[in-house]
């Protein structure tokens, strides 16, 4: 290959992968340069009190696998801590809202941190560079600031009431740095266009840059202060549970596309659902359909929604729970769902009625063909931030089950369903499309829709990225508003609850990498974040 290629939500991000791939980095440190900095210019979607995973091919090494650092629960975590505190669930399924907001906001909401663990892991064992110098961009975009971007701004100011969770704008005000880091003097929000600063992140970075690894945040001088925090404000967080953090390499889950290999995130992760969703889809001439038209549309729905019952169903964490993935992935089962829809049964998603989708994703394709596709995210943020660290931690609490005896319940160390799905299209053994989302559980029907658009549409990557699209994860049909007025008119007309987005460009923001028959890679960053594609020129 003549050229390398990343692709993530924000422009300064990508820049620093960039760099790496110039400076004859592999896609690996790559995507962590890209990830560093991820956790300073978006730090609600992403940083080192989150978590993650990255999906890896690196084929002259023989490598194809998934590395997992999602956070855990708390270790003094119970089954049962909340059940009477439960008011109802987000309409797609991404979370419970409890009394107080109790699992979404504050030290009762953040699990384990895995980001740091993970990413020290990846270098370890796929990079080359040196972890400070990974670092360095990080370091000089939070001493030095960076322009406050429009998607980030809305982020901070979108009203969440309706969902039942706590408005970011209140976690932002959380702790005393949270309002010294986003606001003015005067108590103002910082406003689109100006720089933000965060020398507490920056000088916490630099400790972790000169430590050499992450041990630092898991047993010492880090750890440390994490725990009087927690201690201090009654959270749940200790040093045992810093210390006791593990992450796992496992394989894909596997299946296949119109005679494409499609391989994704196993449980905990969504990319069952995904690859689910596509053998469904596979049993219908999607070609022969008007894109977004109603037939389309309607057979999109039903299959999500079959997906969904699936995920909700089974989807918990491996170590905790049996996950069936041969029988989820089994021919015999997209059979039985797409006999279903042909007969014209219209599936039915119960939540409890009363979301966010706070993530962040990069893809990176280098000059030998090595591919990352890393999803990593807060959950979503908790507002806590330690006083003189500078990143806030994660709120992943409030996508566990609250009550006992479900594969996504509440346990010690457990880590939560995940809607992560970074997936790989193969074609002829070379990875064809390196795709992934942020955007919890939009994620896997999107990142099948863009699967589905290129294969079965012929579309380029660009072009099926920024395709109108739909999701399907409850008993309303959510369309995007590129999506005709007579579509929704006809869906209406048959009986269906509609959900028009004001977004042109809605649901889970797709950031994907396609490699053509000449090895030449192109990306391709979705409309509606901030973000951008690279593709770059590499010493040879």
């Amino acid at each position: 290959m003549s050229n390398a290629t990343i692709c993530a939500p924000q422009p300064e991000a990508v820049e620093a992968g960039a760099r790496i791939l110039e400076q004859g980095g592999n896609a690996v440190d790559a995507a962590l340069a890209c990830a560093f900095t991820q956790g300073v210019v978006d730090p609600q979607m992403a940083g080192i009190g989150g978590f993650g995973s990255m999906h890896v091919f690196m084929p002259e090494r023989g490598i194809h696998e998934i590395l997992e650092f999602y956070a855990r629960a708390p270790l003094a975590a119970t089954p049962d801590m909340w059940v009477d505190k439960v008011r109802g669930q987000s309409r797609d399924g991404f979370g419970y809202i409890l009394d107080g907001n109790i699992s979404d906001i504050g030290y009762h909401a953040v699990c384990t941190p895995g980001s740091l663990k993970g990413y020290e892991e990846a270098l370890r064992r796929y990079g080359t560079f040196d972890w400070a110098d990974l670092i360095a961009p990080a370091i000089r975009y939070a001493r030095e600031g960076f322009n406050i971007r429009n998607h980030m701004h809305w982020y901070w100011t979108k009203n969440q009431s309706g969902d039942g969770f706590a408005n970011t704008l209140d976690k932002l005000k959380l702790t005393e740095s949270g309002r010294k880091i986003y606001f003015h003097g005067d108590g103002r929000l910082r406003a689109v266009g100006e720089r933000l600063v965060n020398t507490d992140l920056a000088d916490t970075l630099e400790l972790i840059a000169r430590s050499g690894d992450a041990d630092i945040f898991y047993h010492g001088e880090l750890a440390e202060r994490i725990a009087e925090d927690f201690a201090a404000h009654g959270g749940l967080i200790g040093m045992d549970d810093l210390a006791a953090y593990t992450l796992q390499n496992v394989a894909p889950a596997w299946g296949s596309y119109r005679g494409r290999r499609i391989a994704s995130s196993p449980p905990p992760g969504s990319g069952v659902s995904v690859i689910e969703l596509l053998q469904i889809l596979e049993h219908f001439d999607i070609a022969g359909m008007d894109h977004a038209g109603t037939p389309h549309v309607t057979l999109l729905f039903e299959a999500m929604k079959r997906m969904t019952l699936d995920k909700d169903t089974f989807m918990g964490d491996p170590q905790y729970v049996d996950v069936p993935v041969d029988t989820l992935l089994s021919q015999e089962r997209a059979a039985m769902h797409a006999a279903s829809i042909r007969a014209g049964e219209r599936a039915d998603v119960k939540r409890l009625d009363m979301s966010q989708r706070d993530t962040t994703h990069v893809s990176v394709v280098d000059s030998k063909g090595n591919a990352v596709a890393m999803t990593h995210t807060l959950g979503s943020p908790s507002g806590v931030i330690t006083d003189g660290l500078g990143f806030m931690y994660n709120g992943t609490m409030s996508r566990f089950t609250p009550f006992p005896g479900h594969p996504g319940s509440i346990a010690p160390g457990k880590r939560r369903p995940s809607s992560a799905a970074p997936t790989i299209v193969f074609e002829d053994g070379r990875a064809r499309i390196v795709v992934g989302a942020p955007g919890g559980s939009y994620i896997a029907p999107t990142v099948a829709q863009l699967i589905m658009n290129m294969i079965d549409f012929d579309m380029s990557v660009l072009e099926a990225v920024v395709a109108p699209r739909v999701v399907g994860v409850s008993n309303t049909i959510d369309i995007c508003n590129r999506i005709r007025r007579s579509v929704e008119t006809d869906l209406i007309a048959d009986g269906y609850a509609v959900e028009r987005s004001p977004q042109a460009y809605a649901f889970a923001a797709l950031h994907a990498i396609s490699v053509g028959p000449d090895q030449v890679s192109t990306g391709a960053a979705d409309p509606q974040r901030d973000g951008m594609s690279l593709s770059v020129r590499v010493p040879q």
